[in-house]
């Protein structure tokens, strides 16, 4: 029997407290992750500045920031944009939508082995903004609920991304850590073998049991949200506001209405602060139901039925003349308006940005009625939805004329859930798909480092206008960035001071007795439920020194132990929140929790032990 070990010296222990605060915050989702990172990074190296620790300087925990695992993440996720912003994949797409016309049991099954293959070599957000739009839209023209396929598709992503050393940055991380703690380089198919079993056990579990697991559920989002209808609002001869500027009268009414235009006699006059209103003066309002009656009332006026926009005076003197009060004979109409989700998506230009910096709806001529993050509506009525913040995953309902619509879904920057079969395609695609293709070989192959390949690949995206200076900067999330980066300070920190030597001996202490296979799968599972709770990439970067020196005490192979951790730190299943694509599909599926809960659990497990066998069998 081996006895607990002692503790650590106070650096070690400061470096382990550091840590379960780290990913306590790590967890919370009111806070941005860049900045928690930030300040990770911050309290380490200052905390070696004022404390310093034997042979450690403080500067010595930057070289994260420049690690060439890190390189490699931000590079793979440039080109990712690439094959989103050039519509790359797009004739993948169209086989896609064709099969499930014919044939969707089967259609389902390809869709998810085409995803899984398509994200061992390319992130999986790409892939995921490529399946989202098909599968709804087969799913609208087939009366089938979404929520029955789009989760499916969004594991098999994820299951899919642990075959090869490129799939994911949590492999790129785990391998590169490997490699600084001595371990042989891992090529980019060494792990294919036990990634491509398991992963055919769980697609076949995402296909035929899956769906019967998840609930039938329409879009919340359209059905909660009304629809914006235009009227004219006439000020009568007994309104109190005749006399009165139109500044006064938005008072009374309130901030939430927006005139377009004034309609006096015979003559559009613009809704300047300081205009004097007239009695007979039509204001032109598009707004909901329920606030274009409240702001009848507030200004005692009359509403009248409104048609077309027009753009000259004439059109709106025929238009007086035709229209009628609202009432059941006229009731309010939104002509030539239709409904339309939009999903934010990393790395567009609405990620991180609100719609008032980047003039989304002056550009788009489009109106933002809600806008949903996870499920939940997130728009507060004490707040202007332009000065929302957007992340990857929020969906907007946007209503506007059929044609803008069009437009904004022939752009390769939005991804547009509707019943449309229609993928955005550039000229672009063909040299996207090229550079991709040839850096796939390249990193393969081992004539160029992974982290060489990829920055080279970005360069030729850029030089060859695939993408825009602004659009691979964007790609680049900082939340993975800062997160990386404060991640192998923090790795670095517990290595140096001996706090992974501690960790490995209590891990060690409390698996006493039992076998190798055994502690293996401890391992992996330990990792499993760290990374659907905090930051896969933390829980990588931490475990890996463990697992090596796991291996080491039990002289065993440290492939096996660093694979285990490898492959529990991409369970991202259990929770919406583990991984970024699984908010996309939640507000695409309008899922609960809890569905993550019912369907990622079991696969969680059912990867678990069949990982933990295989890994057993082929290295132990």
């Amino acid at each position: 029997m081996i006895e607990m070990p002692q503790l650590p010296n106070p650096h070690a222990i400061a470096m382990m407290a550091l840590t379960v605060v780290a990913l306590v915050l790590f967890s919370k989702e009111q806070l941005k992750l860049e900045i928690t990172a930030l300040c990770l990074l911050g309290i380490i190296v200052l905390g070696f500045a004022i404390a310093p620790f034997q042979d450690v300087e403080a500067t010595d925990f930057f070289a994260g920031l420049a690690h060439e695992a890190l390189i490699s993440v931000c590079a793979l996720m440039v080109l990712g944009q690439g094959l989103v912003q050039t519509g790359a994949l797009e004739p993948v797409g169209r086989l896609l939508s064709g099969l499930w016309g014919k044939a969707p049991v089967f259609s389902l099954l390809l869709t998810l082995i085409v995803g899984g293959v398509l994200s061992a070599f390319v992130n999986n957000t790409p892939i995921v903004v490529l399946l989202l739009p098909i599968l709804i839209s087969v799913c609208l023209r087939t009366n089938k609920s979404p929520s029955k396929v789009l989760m499916p598709m969004g594991f098999a992503t994820l299951v899919g991304g642990m075959a090869t050393t490129i799939g994911t940055s949590t492999n790129l991380l785990v391998v590169s850590i490997a490699q600084d703690l001595g371990l042989k380089e891992f090529g980019m198919f060494d792990f294919a073998v036990p990634a491509l079993l398991s992963s055919g056990v769980a697609v076949l579990y995402l296909w035929l049991i899956a769906p019967r697991l998840l609930p039938d559920r329409s879009s919340q989002l359209t059905n909660h949200s009304p629809r914006l209808f235009e009227a004219r609002l006439q000020i009568g001869e007994e309104s109190h506001m005749v006399g009165k500027t139109f500044a006064e009268a938005r008072t009374a009414a309130g901030p939430t209405m927006q005139v377009q235009r004034i309609l006096r006699h015979d003559t559009i006059v613009m809704p300047l602060p300081d205009l004097v209103l007239a009695a007979g003066d039509r204001l032109r309002i598009r707004d909901t139901p329920q606030n274009l009656k409240q702001y009848e009332d507030a200004l005692e006026g009359l509403l009248f039925t409104a048609t077309t926009e027009q753009h000259n005076a004439d059109a709106e003197t025929q238009y007086q003349n035709t229209d009628a009060p609202v009432s059941t004979e006229h009731p309010l109409t939104a002509e030539d308006q239709t409904l339309v989700e939009v999903a934010v998506v990393q790395g567009s230009s609405l990620d991180q940005a609100n719609l008032g910096e980047i003039h989304f709806i002056q550009q788009h001529q489009l109106v933002v009625l809600a806008l949903h993050r996870a499920g939940k509506d997130i728009w507060q009525a004490n707040q202007e939805i332009q000065q929302v913040v957007l992340r990857p995953g929020d969906v907007l309902l946007l209503q506007g004329a059929k044609n803008q619509v069009s437009e904004l879904k022939s752009s390769t920057e939005f991804l547009v859930l509707d019943g449309s079969t229609i993928l955005p395609k550039t000229a672009k695609a063909p040299i996207a798909l090229a550079i991709i293709i040839i850096v796939v070989a390249l990193a393969g192959s081992g004539v160029l480092p992974i982290a060489v390949a990829a920055l080279t690949g970005t360069a030729a995206m850029l030089l060859t206008r695939c993408l825009s200076t602004g659009a691979a900067i964007r790609a680049v999330s900082p939340s993975v960035y800062f997160v990386v980066a404060a991640s192998l300070a923090l790795g670095m920190a517990l290595q140096k001071t001996g706090a992974t030597v501690y960790l490995t001996e209590v891990f060690l202490f409390a698996t006493y007795g039992a076998s190798p296979a055994i502690i293996l799968s401890a391992l992996m599972l330990l990792l499993a439920v760290l990374t659907n709770v905090v930051s896969n990439n933390a829980a990588a970067v931490i475990g890996t020194p463990i697992a090596v020196g796991i291996a080491t005490h039990l002289q065993l192979p440290p492939e096996a132990f660093v694979l285990a951790v490898l492959f529990g730190a991409n369970m991202s299943y259990a929770t919406p929140m583990a991984y970024k694509t699984n908010l996309l599909v939640m507000s695409a599926g309008n899922y609960t929790f809890g569905d993550f809960v019912k369907v990622g659990l079991p696969l969680t497990l059912i990867m678990w032990v069949t990982l933990s066998y295989l890994l057993s069998m082929l290295y132990l």
